[in-house]
């Protein structure tokens, strides 16, 4: 912990000049995540009740106290619905802020707490979660180092989940099986 090692990053992000953004989007893709651009946070609600809209879900869902989302006009976009706090088994749809996005893999790093309760990314059907495209990063440990430099050094949070799309397993009579363990649908909003 003191002084954590770092690995050779791999090919696709190595090269100098990659834009880890185009990176992290293709791997989200093939992840089976829906990658959604935003300009400003402003357009957060509607670009959400657009994406559930198109998929049709219920117009409604929980996220937890993140500035980010605490700050937008959830009204304004007809027939959303958001509520505050921890994933009841209800719910339909979670919203989440990412501390960091993972270009290599196309991996979300989701941090715990009362701004992200980690209910969001297991319980509802449906994990939608905004990153900034700032806090898009090449690798893992370029992320770890975000996070340690927002936290202090030696310090992280109580859970760190690393999620790579939506839930799936291979267990099950060695099909492919969508949403086993947590949500079957995952929205990426990158909000620049």
């Amino acid at each position: 912990l003191a002084d954590p090692p770092r690995l050779p990053p791999v090919a696709r992000v190595a090269a100098t000049g990659t834009d880890p953004r185009a990176v992290f989007e293709t791997e989200a893709t093939r992840n089976l995540a829906t990658v959604i651009p935003v300009a400003t946070s402003a357009d957060i609600p509607p670009a959400i009740a657009a994406y559930l809209r198109n998929s049709n879900q219920p117009l409604t869902l929980r996220h937890g106290a993140d500035p980010l989302l605490a700050g937008l006009d959830w009204a304004a976009s007809a027939g959303l619905v958001a509520a505050t706090g921890p994933a009841a088994p209800s719910d339909t749809a979670g919203l989440s802020v990412a501390s960091a996005g993972v270009a290599e893999t196309g991996t979300l790093v989701l941090a715990s707490g009362s701004e992200n309760p980690v209910t969001l990314g297991f319980l509802p059907e449906t994990h939608i979660v905004v990153v900034r495209a700032g806090d898009i990063v090449a690798t893992y440990e370029d992320a770890y180092d975000r996070i340690r430099s927002r936290l202090g050094k030696g310090q992280m949070p109580r859970t760190l989940n690393l999620i790579s799309g939506p839930s799936r397993t291979a267990d099950i009579g060695g099909r492919i099986v969508i949403g086993a363990h947590g949500p079957r649908r995952m929205a990426l909003l990158i909000l620049d």
